[in-house]
Formats: structure tokens, sequence, C-alpha cells
């Protein structure tokens, strides 16, 4: 495992690094959190930060989440920075290790982090078969489409797949094609040249290059400008790629691994995807089952859940009543692994008894409102009820932009396009509540 220390490494925290090399670990190091975060922007290898608690990890936090690194966070410190250790916590760091360390505590830490990364929770028949396909394919090179709803962990999958591949030893770089401006989208694939453009004041390599030697992740692919996908069919093609305001074409070695919710044959027909990228990218397909398709893996996933936010909230764990299985069994799960997620975190911190009882599931909240009493689709146009069901979740997730997305399976990207063209024609939009982010 590839750990990076941040901090001084004059103290504990350089005995705690030591014990991590001890234990088997190889080891990068940054004095601060702003050099982590560029050494690690530049393509660093890394799986795990051992920070000092005394650093701003949140910061740290916030980049390798919006940037999608798989890099947990452990917070190290001594028991004199309880406080720090637990908005460490409250950000986003896994765990807290105490200093002066101990070897057995960081080997476990190390164990238990390797064992964790990137195993997909699979009882299901139907997504067994997924993961037995997904084996398979790992041992090759070919380029990889995973379709399926938006929350049914296209990501674990393809996470899973680089590990069990023969690229498992290098870098697995993801990039969210709907997160990113197009404007910004070509440079932060290909990387661009000092100067290239007005505020290009270094050379800064792209995703691509970030991911020699491993697998790149396109996530929601079907949301890239047509021009990109031109310069992106081109770097698979040729096997390398042009940086902004470069001279010459740099040689690449990547592994790629695309995702969808979109039905691509549709995007193909209305002019907006490219069917000779599509081609390129569909060697092998593999489409992720929702969740409702899986029930087997519905208790297994909430259990895992549970057991999750009880740790990183330094709660008791507990297990499900009869009752709230039952539930979860019940309920459709329109927003997939993700909204199952969710409701066992918000489960594991409303739970008071022995057990979570099917009263702090909440169901009610997680799927779309029905239809009134009596109305039906008849002679409304497919617009209208489409504005109508956004508006609708919108108001149940209180505004939050991110829920609502996921509950209705599109991306951040559409919905937020979608609202403000309905606010532009006059339609009240819910506010983001306040203090949640929309």
């Amino acid at each position: 495992m590839r750990i990076m220390i941040v901090g001084a490494l004059s103290g504990r925290l350089g005995e705690a690094s030591r014990m991590a090399r001890e234990a088997g670990a190889a080891l990068e190091h940054a004095e601060d959190v702003e050099s982590a975060i560029q050494a690690i922007g530049r393509g660093a290898n890394v799986e795990l930060v051992f920070c000092d608690v005394s650093l701003p990890i949140a910061r740290l936090i916030a980049y390798l989440r919006a940037q999608m690194h798989d890099i947990a966070v452990i917070a190290c410190g001594t028991n004199a920075q309880a406080d720090a250790a637990v908005d460490a916590i409250k950000a986003g760091a896994r765990e807290f290790l105490p200093l002066p360390p101990d070897p057995l505590l960081i080997a476990a830490i190390l164990h238990e982090a390797s064992r964790e990364r990137h195993s997909p929770i699979a009882r299901d028949p139907g997504m067994l078969q997924v993961i037995k396909r997904a084996e398979q394919i790992a041992r090759t090179d070919a380029s990889i489409l995973l379709t399926g709803a938006s929350g049914t962990g296209k990501e674990v999958v393809a996470r899973f797949i680089h590990k069990t591949s023969r690229r498992a030893q290098g870098p697995f770089v993801g990039v969210n094609c709907a997160a990113i401006p197009d404007t910004m989208l070509e440079s932060e694939l290909f990387g661009h040249e000092k100067g290239a453009f007005s505020g290009a004041v270094t050379r800064r390599l792209g995703k691509f290059e970030m991911a020699d030697g491993g697998t790149l992740l396109l996530d929601e692919i079907s949301e890239m400008d047509v021009r990109i996908q031109a310069k992106l069919l081109r770097a698979i093609q040729e096997r390398e790629i042009d940086r902004l305001g470069g001279g010459k074409p740099v040689r690449i070695d990547v592994r790629i691994i695309a995702t969808s919710n979109r039905n691509l044959a549709e995007a193909i027909a209305a002019g907006q995807f490219r069917e000779d990228l599509y081609f390129r990218l569909n060697v092998v397909n593999l489409r992720l089952p929702s969740l409702a398709e899986r029930p087997a893996d519905i208790p297994r996933l909430a259990e895992h859940f549970i057991d999750h936010y009880a740790t990183l909230n330094g709660v008791p764990s507990r297990h499900l009543s009869a009752e709230a299985i039952q539930s979860l069994l019940r309920h459709r799960w329109p927003g997939n692994v993700r909204e199952l997620e969710n409701t066992m975190h918000r489960a594991v911190l409303l739970a008071e008894g022995p057990d979570i009882g099917a009263d702090v599931l909440d169901l009610g909240l997680s799927a779309p409102a029905a239809l009134p009493t009596g109305e039906t689709f008849v002679s409304r146009r497919i617009d209208d009820v489409e504005r109508d069901l956004i508006i609708d979740t919108l108001s149940h997730t209180n505004g939050n932009r991110t829920h609502a997305a996921i509950m209705l399976g599109i991306s951040i990207r559409a919905l937020r396009n979608k609202l403000r063209d309905y606010a532009t024609s006059g339609v009240a939009v819910p506010p983001p509540l306040v203090g949640v982010a929309g």
C-alpha cells in the first residue's frame, strides 16, 4: 500500500511513518496540505494519507472528493488534540490515529484499508454475474462501458476492475465529465502548457498523463461536449494526446473505463454522442442492475453502511429489526445504492434503541410524490409531466439538488440546466435549504 505522510517527520508522526514502512507500506511525504494537494495533482500514486491533525485536513479531504480520488485520510495526533480529531472525522477523515503510535494499530489500519478497497458487496445472483464478468474482462486491456441508473455502483465496479487487473499497481484516475464545465474539461483531460490560455501560469498534466500505466475512469461520459469527444476518440485510437498549447504529442498507456446512466443509442440519434466513439468505448458492456433488481443484496449492503457510519460517528453499531428489513425490501429505491447509503447514515444518527427500527428509516420521503388522487398523465405534455416530477422531487428533498438528482436518476448538471430553464420561464423552483449544499 502507498501512503503519503502529511506533516513534519521530526516527531511522533515520523515514528508512525517508520512503523508503516516496517508494516510493508511504500511512503511519500509532504510537509503540508498544499504540498500534498500539488503532489496528488501531479499524479502521485497514493492509496492512503496519514495527516497531522493540526493541519487543515478538511481542505485536503474536500480536494480529494472534488477530484474523485479514492484516497482515505487518517488524522494523526495526541489525545490532547481530541477536539481537532472530532472536527477531522466530521470533515470525512476515515479515523483518528493516536500518537505516540502503536505498531499493531497501524498494521490493523493498513490491513483494513487494503481489505475494504474495491470490494463490491454482492449476494444476489444478478450482481454476482456482473462481478464474475468484471473479473473476467479485468485481465484484458479492453475498453469497458459501464451502464445503469445513477447510484447503482458503477464507480465501485470500475475500481474493482482496476484492482483485479494487471494494471493494479498503476494509478486509478477518475474524472466526472458532467461536473466540469466544457471550457475546462479539455484541459482537465489533456493538460496544458504554460501560456496556453489566460491563467495558464504553469504546465499542468491532464488526467490522461496522470493515469499513464493505469486506468482512466470517464464518469458520465454522455455529458461530454461533442467537440471534446472528437479529441478523446483520437487519444484512444492513437494512444497519444496533445496538451493545450503543446508542440508535440505525448504517448500514453491508459485503459479506459467509461460510465453512463443515459441511453447512448438515443444520444447518438440526437447528435449528442459520436457513434464511432461509442464503438471504441463499448468493446465490453456491463449493465449494473438497479437495487430493486438485486433484493438479496439490500440487507447486506444496509448492514455494511450501518457499521461504516456507526464507526465514523462514534456511536454503537445496531442491527436492523425484522420490520426494518421488510421495509427496505418493499421500497423502490429510485436512488439505488446511493439512496440506501444515505438512508442508513440517517438511521444510524437517529436510532436510540437496541435495534434500528422501521420508524427511523423515513422511507416515505425517499420516493417522488405520487400524482394527486384522480389525476392522470392522459392529455398532458411529456415536458409538463417531467417538470412536475422534478419540482415535486426537489420539494421532497428540501431543495437539495444532489439528492434530487440521485432520486431522479439524472446527473446534477442535467438537473441544474433544467431548473435554470424552469426559472427563466417563470416556474417557481424550490431554493436550496439553508446550510445544505444544493
